[in-house]
């Protein structure tokens, strides 16, 4: 090939930026506040460029900032060696947040400099819609009929598959609906809601007068949305349950056609994953607080999961939850996508989902907040029309914020991505990407 043909084709490759000398100037952060706060993070370029990404929904900005001090100077196009000279100082849970938000503002930005979207940075994809699920919260009052109720709501806005969640306040019911000690841990927050700590609810045993209570809420919706929806459930045991008594509920559930059952007992113990998974035909989904491919191995190998349920705003971003998502097709597994943040983390998850092969559904958790969908530029007015999202095809994520929404939903008013000098200092024990070790 001559000269003149590779100047030829490098003339014809679409970049907005000189990729080389692109580098890293700044990162700033904006916390909107919804039904779980979003720190929403812009890291900034020489040129001009910036790459839009989120710390996990209730997570915090500075478990973005803390790695500061090891992006500024760094060319943001080598994604994969930042993303591995970070990791080590994430964690589960929100703890992984930062390193996962920051790995998505990276191609968000890496997207924008070479002018394709982020699914194709990951392969390119296998659909060009993905389909949603839908969280549904746990009515007020939790009798089947409220219930129903909320589950119509979201088949009315065109979804096909619901989420809902039975919470423990479904079986504390009547006279001892729990049979166990008594919570170390149960006070009221002001607005009603209560909290207690794992393992110490005011039992361990389900009555089968709980478990009937619970069974006919899962009849009522199932026969209210018919058979040509698929329906999961969520937070029945919130971690005071056994394996035994998930199981005992499972096989009472069984005869309703659940898509799943999440998260049934606490996200670390696999073992008692695999021996509900084991005893119960209804499938098993779990692992939005697991924390890299690594994270995820266990069960993987072991099966104790039916279906991978990343959150990729916890499990390393884009090209992590991707290579779990592979990991598991490997062993027969397929994955579902948990989604509980802003638009930004949003579109991470739907290009995400794009590029898996093994792609079930994923997360909507903003239906209620009216303000969401006018956070960012860029979502089609009928974005969601029949439960599917269309594949963007701009680069990058595909979207940008609206500066006006993101100000007047502030946690803080008059923060939106103010200066953060104070995180331009390198932190003890921190390695940068361009250290090497003295002679």
């Amino acid at each position: 090939m001559t000269e003149l043909q590779l100047g030829r084709i490098e003339n014809a490759i679409n970049t907005n930026s000189a990729p080389t000398e692109l580098r890293i100037t700044d990162m700033r952060l904006a916390v909107v506040a919804a039904n779980y706060d979003y720190p929403i993070l812009r890291i900034d370029t020489n040129q001009g460029i910036y790459g839009l990404g989120e710390v996990r929904d209730a997570g915090h900005a500075s478990n973005a900032l803390q790695f500061k001090s090891m992006l500024v100077g760094q060319n943001p196009c080598n994604v994969d060696m930042i993303f591995r000279s970070i990791k080590k100082f994430g964690n589960w849970g929100r703890e992984g947040g930062g390193v996962s938000g920051i790995e998505i503002a990276l191609m968000d930005l890496i997207g924008k400099v070479y002018g394709v979207p982020c699914y194709q940075l990951l392969g390119g994809k296998y659909r060009d819609k993905v389909r949603l699920y839908g969280d549904t919260p746990t009515p007020d009052n939790p009798s089947p009929d409220d219930f129903v109720r909320a589950v119509q709501s979201r088949r009315d806005r065109g979804l096909t598959f619901i989420k809902f969640d039975l919470r423990p306040s479904l079986f504390e019911t009547g006279e001892n609906p729990l049979i166990g000690h008594e919570a170390r841990f149960d006070y009221s927050y002001e607005g009603g809601h209560r909290w207690r700590a794992p393992m110490a609810g005011r039992g361990v045993k389900l009555t089968q007068k709980s478990i009937e209570a619970a069974a006919e809420v899962v009849a009522n919706v199932r026969e209210s949305v018919g058979s040509g929806i698929q329906l999961c459930v969520d937070h029945f045991g919130e971690g005071y349950l056994s394996a035994d008594e998930v199981i005992r509920l499972g096989h009472a559930l069984e005869k309703y056609d659940l898509a799943w059952m999440e998260d049934p007992v606490p996200f670390f113990d696999t073992p008692a994953h695999k021996k509900v998974a084991d005893a119960l035909l209804t499938p098993i989904a779990s692992g939005e607080n697991l924390y890299l491919r690594e994270g995820f191995r266990e069960a993987i190998r072991t099966r104790a999961y039916d279906i991978l349920h990343p959150d990729l705003l916890s499990s390393g971003g884009l090209m992590e939850t991707k290579r779990i998502a592979d990991d598991g097709e490997d062993e027969g597994l397929p994955t579902a996508l948990h989604c509980a943040g802003s638009p930004i983390g949003f579109m991470a998850n739907i290009h995400t989902a794009a590029a898996i092969s093994s792609f079930i559904a994923c997360e909507h958790h903003g239906l209620d907040l009216p303000f969401w969908e006018g956070l960012v530029t860029g979502l089609d007015p009928n974005y969601m029309a029949d439960g599917y999202v269309t594949v963007p095809e701009k680069p990058g994520l595909g979207i940008d914020l609206n500066l006006e929404a993101i100000e007047a939903n502030l946690r803080t008013p008059g923060t939106m991505f103010l200066p953060t000098d104070e995180w331009n200092t390198p932190k003890l024990g921190f390695w940068r990407p361009d250290d090497r070790w003295p002679e």
